[in-house]
């Protein structure tokens, strides 16, 4: 019989416990846990700290490296969304402004 099943069945296993557990483990306790104010603080970050580590590689990296033309249909779309929002302050327009930008300058000239 083909056992192959079992390791990756271990390690899914594993990580919903460990899931279940972390996500839990601030329900736990009885009573509320008292966090300090410079955590509190450096909470509020986070989310922004997410979203700049997951986007600031694919408009500065290309197949691993740093882009060294500014021939790159992300930069000048990232600039024309960057001023949209910072004009408008609405994210679906930001999203439409930036890809009205890249796609005509990646499909169109092959940027």
């Amino acid at each position: 019989m083909n056992w192959s099943w079992v390791e990756p069945a271990i390690a899914i296993l594993g990580l919903a416990v460990i899931t279940v557990v972390s996500r839990s483990f601030f329900m736990i306790p009885e009573r509320e846990m008292s966090m300090p104010s410079w955590l509190k603080r450096g909470l509020k970050y986070a989310p922004l700290a997410a979203l700049t580590a997951v986007i600031a590689p694919e408009i500065l990296m290309s197949q691993g490296q740093l882009i060294n033309t500014f021939q790159d249909a992300r930069l000048p779309a990232v600039v024309c969304a960057t001023g949209y929002y910072f004009w408008r302050r609405g994210i679906l327009g930001t999203i439409v402004v930036g890809m009205a930008v890249y796609l005509p300058l990646h499909i169109g000239w092959g940027w």
